[in-house]
């Protein structure tokens, strides 16, 4: 009887025990990699655009948008030195914005047919899941970045406005105390960048593919750039070099870049976490 009511609470086998090594297997299991892997699933998931191409643009146009939307908006609303902190807290979102991305790759790499219905079905209901979660991760992410952007500017600029972008950027680039901001601004940039990076380079496509929580899922996802720091450097250098890139000719590049990189991280991800048991079957 007590054996039974044990069972029926959801008791967490003891460590040693038959049943221990069954529940670790299930696990997420980081595996090594190499350049060589990063640079295979890159190719691939310029294969996967290739032959899908109409997933990728449309997500890639979405993403393009938002990027132009904001640029706009603070431009409207007479605070367009706010354009480039605000198109690089932009950039952080990326990961969640390519889940659809992802599936795409996921249904070609198992043979499943795509549709436009099916793929943004399993992204819509995923993000009410522990996706969202992850989205919430990000969101934070972006806030802090925004929020010590602001800071900074009190704290070297002063409380002063600008009349424009142009005004802005010639006190930025020809005073002491703008080349301090840029400087202070762009290295704590870099560390949240680098954080969110180590979160969520495997974690969105591990939630999309496997039926584990997000905090299981970003713990994987440090363990890959802990395990694999070299070829996960190079992958985030390649990243940040691409979208600053696509973002320059008034984000029009992220059409092409964000599915290219959006494809390629599903395949990067196949290769850093082994398959389920089932899936490796």
């Amino acid at each position: 009887m007590a054996d039974t009511t044990d069972a029926d609470l959801g008791a967490t086998p003891a460590e040693g025990s038959a049943e221990e090594p069954a529940r670790r297997a299930y696990e997420p299991v980081v595996r090594e990699i190499t350049q060589d892997d990063v640079r295979a699933a890159l190719s691939e998931g310029l294969s996967d655009f290739r032959a899908a191409p109409q997933y990728g643009l449309f997500f890639g146009a979405v993403y393009a948008l938002g990027g132009i939307a904001i640029v706009l908006l603070t431009a409207y609303s007479g605070m367009g030195y706010l354009a480039y902190p605000l198109a690089a807290g932009f950039a952080l979102i990326g990961p969640f914005v390519a889940v659809g991305l992802y599936e795409v790759s996921r249904r070609r790499e198992a043979g499943e047919a795509l549709a436009f219905g099916p793929v943004l079905g399993v992204v819509f209901s995923q993000s009410k899941r522990e996706l969202g979660w992850m989205a919430f991760v990000t969101l934070f992410v972006m806030i802090v970045w925004m929020y010590q952007v602001r800071l900074l500017l009190a704290i070297f600029l002063g409380f002063q406005s600008f009349a424009s972008l142009g005004e802005f950027l010639t006190v930025v680039f020809t005073t002491t105390e703008g080349l301090m901001f840029l400087a202070v601004g762009n290295v704590i940039g870099a560390l949240l960048a680098a954080a969110l990076f180590s979160l969520t380079v495997v974690s969105f496509p591990l939630l999309l593919d496997r039926d584990v929580d997000f905090i299981t899922a970003m713990i994987t996802s440090v363990k890959a750039v802990v395990t694999n720091p070299k070829p996960m450097l190079g992958w985030a250098a390649f990243i940040v070099a691409a979208l600053v890139l696509a973002i320059v000719p008034f984000f029009l590049g992220l059409l092409i870049v964000l599915p290219a990189l959006g494809h390629a991280t599903w395949r990067l991800y196949r290769r850093v976490v082994e398959p389920a048991p089932a899936q490796a079957a």
